[in-house]
């Protein structure tokens, strides 16, 4: 089949580095990469399909998800303040 492809700039690259290693035509590396490219598409039939297990977090309530990274920058806050207290002489003390 004849037809006319516009390459982005950066496939044109890659495309053109690809004939220049391998030693093909533009027509051979644009059909190996094409070939490649949609053969993750149809899958492996011998290899069984990804599957995403998840496990539920059992949050305590009152926690909302939404928020948990500022509760992280709170903690840490937190920790913060009790090494620097632990680290600096009481002020109140004369030096």
């Amino acid at each position: 089949m004849r037809t006319t492809v516009t390459l982005d700039a950066d496939t044109e690259s890659l495309l053109r580095e690809a004939m220049r290693q391998r030693g093909q035509t533009f027509k051979q590396a644009l059909n190996d990469a094409v070939r490649q490219g949609l053969a993750g598409v149809a899958g492996d039939p011998e290899r069984p399909p990804f599957v995403q297990r998840s496990f539920p977090m059992d949050l305590r309530p009152g926690y909302d998800l939404g928020k948990l990274s500022s509760l992280e920058a709170d903690l840490d806050a937190e920790a913060f303040l009790e090494t620097t207290r632990r680290l600096t002489p009481d002020r109140d003390e004369p030096r």
